[in-house]
């Protein structure tokens, strides 16, 4: 059989080029996130690398009801300022009619008792030329001051009248205010409960960061705008963490304030895709661990992460924070700590591992 060996060495030859050209195949072929393992230092990312946990949709309700509470309670603190301003300047007024109306009522009284002269009647009862000009220039002195006196007293009067006006104004902005508030409030534990209510069967992992941290760190306020609203800010300024990008300058003031206060562990902010405010620039996550994200806190680290949250809340309104998320809980400035089950049941979508940060 003269053919065999020829057939055999051709099969041979093919084999050794077929394993030749997958191992060049896997040398050569980029690695996808779905199948690298995370390094260290870098959060595992879920299907879609969107590793916030809930949905896009849970995400964008959460966030407006957030922004909308914030924009109704900095609204409600101007018009509070506004309505003690306007109720000093009435107490102010008040006192000032009441003076002024004194001194009318002495004028009114010299009057009464000496009796009004008329101008020709002044100027005749002069018995010479110089007391027809002093009798001219006091009646001239009398005249201008209580029409002087008359006049303020008018004014004074007007201006209470509009400071009141813009009281009543003030008192109805703030009725407005407390019931936006109220709705974004509805709106954002509806959105939550809706949402806590898919996953409630996969609840493994014990959540729930009941331990509370705590933290009496003050954070030195963000900058705002002169009538204390927050201004707008877009990505504009580089990540100085390791996930490289852009964040706003808000997300890196909190980022620096929390790093002075003592949380200096690993750090990742922006993401360049997902949902949520990753790729906005507007988050960032905290790793409980010392060197990156890995598997449930627990110990010091979950302590660690308590604490971080802690120090986020108490500084809420310095720093601008819209939610933060640890240990499958979610807290909202409007509503305190509320579940937070939207996870796939891994550390990262749970936030077992990381404490998020979301500011406006």
């Amino acid at each position: 059989m003269p053919t065999v060996a020829p057939v055999r060495r051709t099969a041979a030859r093919l084999a050794a080029l077929l394993v030749a050209t997958l191992a060049l195949g896997v040398a050569t072929a980029p690695v996808s996130p779905a199948s690298a393992a995370a390094p260290t230092g870098r959060l595992a990312a879920a299907p879609g690398d969107d590793d916030e946990g809930g949905t896009p949709t849970l995400r964008a309700q959460l966030d407006a009801a957030s922004k909308g509470w914030l924009e109704a309670k900095g609204a409600l603190n101007r018009s509070v300022t506004r309505q003690k301003q306007l109720n000093d300047r009435l107490t102010t007024i008040g006192a000032e009619l009441t003076e002024r109306d004194a001194k009318v009522g002495e004028i009114a009284g010299v009057a009464y008792r000496t009796g009004r002269m008329g101008t020709a009647a002044a100027l005749l009862a002069s018995n010479s030329p110089e007391g027809f000009m002093d009798r001219a220039a006091a009646l001239e002195t009398v005249a201008a001051n209580e029409d002087r006196t008359l006049r303020e007293l008018i004014a004074t009067r007007d201006e209470a009248v509009r400071t009141r006006t813009a009281l009543t104004v003030e008192i109805s902005e703030q009725r407005k205010q407390v019931a936006v508030m109220a709705k974004r409030k509805e709106q954002a534990e509806r959105a939550l409960e809706v949402a806590n209510r898919k996953p409630a069967a996969s609840a493994g992992s014990s959540g729930g960061s009941s331990a509370r941290g705590s933290s009496s760190a003050n954070a030195k306020p963000a900058k705002r705008n002169s009538d204390g609203s927050w201004p707008a800010e877009s990505c504009s300024v580089n990540d100085p963490t390791p996930a490289s990008g852009c964040i706003t300058p808000r997300t890196l003031h909190a980022l620096q304030q929390a790093k002075a206060a003592g949380f200096t562990r690993y750090v990742s902010c922006h993401r360049p895709s997902g949902s949520g405010e990753h790729p906005k620039g507007r988050a960032c996550d905290f790793a409980a661990q010392k060197n990156g994200f890995g598997g449930v806190a627990s110990g010091g680290d979950k302590t660690y992460g308590n604490n971080l949250s802690a120090y986020f809340i108490r500084n809420a309104d310095r720093l601008a924070v819209l939610y933060v998320i640890w240990f499958k809980e979610i807290w909202l400035p409007s509503s305190g700590w509320k579940s937070y089950s939207g996870g796939n049941g891994d550390p990262s979508s749970d936030h077992t591992n990381h404490v998020h940060l979301s500011v406006y």
